[in-house]
């Protein structure tokens, strides 16, 4: 199979060919003539397996076939992530694979100044690729409009509907044409975000690439039973005993990634943190140091675990497990890429047991267990049966005062129940109470 037998445009297939791309992924294999002919779509794959250009490849197509240009404060082609970081790597994809079409693309998301982002929406693009908190704000602001939308997708589909990000879409929907085509990719799927998804669906195509929930098979996975106390020894231990040149940890809380750099530096090994709490310019910095090899170990929470592709990644060290199993499955899968082998260790200590029976439920199979000598647990970590059930994350606080905009039109065909607290959108959807100010 080839790009061309896929129905690709000329231009799309000169730039893969510059690019180095001669066979299509499995994903992209059956995704691209589907988005090509219209269909709404939700697409199940691993991590590293070529998601992004399943959708950016077809959409771009699609949207330089128009004959006409895009509207002031307008958009054609809105794709929803969920991190800053994910933001900037599928618009430069777009950029990428576009660069001999006339097809405009920007990326907007929080953390960074409203303003610029704002003035760069008065000429229209055709391509936004946006989180939601910062669309909501954009439009809130009267400085984009949905009436050309034509094209949805939501990448990390699952991370976009779970509790995290419910509210915002539930608004973020009442606002979309219902006459669009939605394209859904992730790793990962739940049975009850599937159900969500496919209410908001036109007949939709379900494509599965591999296994659900599954790890890529070029990843080596294995836990080492650990103390907790002794789990930044253990890795200072291990990095130095197997020379691990370049590596991604996952952390779970802020203060402690900025604990485990502190160390890190204290013994002048280069590293930096991302997470939640860092402005983004130096989250791109950290990021882009890593990448260039200027720092060997990059500290990050699970902002890092979605859509992060580092070249060549050898290892991923789970300093501390997930709360959510789904987790694990998109950190391990920022190595191990486009078929390259990677190693991906756990280092776990007993009261961690839950999460990983949790996470062994999921990808169906029990990890190794490898204690590392000097390192032996004084309290052991219990078998999990691969049937434990990991606690479910504390709830996130109700974030009130932001309500729907009063500039709001509702198209959706699902609006929110009456008595829904989303932010304190109206009752009956955004569609049943007539908005104060109508856009242009």
């Amino acid at each position: 199979m080839t790009f061309a037998a896929l129905g690709l445009a000329a231009p799309l297939l000169q730039t893969l060919e510059t690019l180095g791309y001669s066979t299509p992924t499995s994903v992209q294999e059956k995704a691209i003539p589907a988005v090509l002919a219209g269909r709404d779509l939700m697409a199940a794959a691993q991590t590293g397996t070529g998601k992004t250009a399943a959708f950016a490849l077809p959409l771009l197509q699609k949207l330089a076939a128009l004959e006409t240009s895009v509207g002031s404060n307008s958009v054609r082609a809105l794709v929803l992530v969920p991190t800053r970081e994910l933001a900037e790597q599928v618009h430069s994809a777009f950029r990428e694979y576009g660069a001999g079409l006339a097809v405009s693309s920007y990326a907007a998301y929080g953390g960074v100044s409203l303003n610029p982002q704002m003035m760069r929406m008065r000429r229209g693009v055709d391509v936004l690729v946006a989180t939601p908190g910062r669309l909501i704000d954009l439009f809130t602001k009267n400085a984009i409009k949905f009436r050309e939308l034509q094209f949805l997708v939501l990448d990390e589909a699952d991370r976009m509907l779970d509790l995290g990000f419910a509210e915002e879409l539930a608004i973020l929907f009442q606002a979309l044409p219902k006459k669009r085509q939605t394209l859904l990719f992730s790793a990962t799927f739940s049975d009850e975000i599937r159900s969500m998804a496919k209410a908001r669906l036109r007949d939709p195509l379900s494509i599965e690439v591999s296994p659900r929930n599954a790890a890529a098979k070029t990843v080596k996975q294995w836990v080492v039973p650990v103390d907790k106390k002794r789990k930044t020894d253990l890795f200072l231990f291990m990095r130095k005993d197997r020379g691990w040149q370049q590596v991604l940890v996952f952390v779970k809380t802020k203060k402690g990634c900025d604990e485990l750099v502190a160390r890190l530096q204290a013994k002048q090994i280069p590293s930096d943190t991302i997470h939640g709490d860092r402005p983004q310019a130096s989250r791109l910095r950290a990021l882009e140091a890593f990448k260039a090899g200027e720092i060997e170990v990059l500290v990050a929470t699970d902002v890092a675990a979605r859509g992060l592709d580092i070249e060549g990644l050898p290892q991923v060290v789970n300093f501390d497990l997930p709360l959510q199993a789904e987790d694990y499955v998109h950190r391990i899968g920022r190595t191990g890429r486009a078929g390259q082998a990677g190693e991906a260790i756990s280092l776990v200590c007993a009261d961690e047991a839950p999460l990983l029976g949790a996470i062994e439920q999921l990808i169906k199979q029990s990890l190794s267990r490898d204690e590392e000598p000097g390192f032996e647990p004084q309290h052991n970590v219990p078998a999990t049966g691969g049937v434990a059930k990991a606690p479910k994350p504390p709830k996130k606080p109700k974030v009130g005062g932001r309500g729907a905009p009063s500039n709001w039109v509702g198209f959706d065909d699902f609006p929110a129940k009456p008595g829904g607290a989303a932010r304190g959108r109206p009752g009956g959807g955004g569609k049943n109470r007539p908005p104060a100010r109508k856009p242009r």
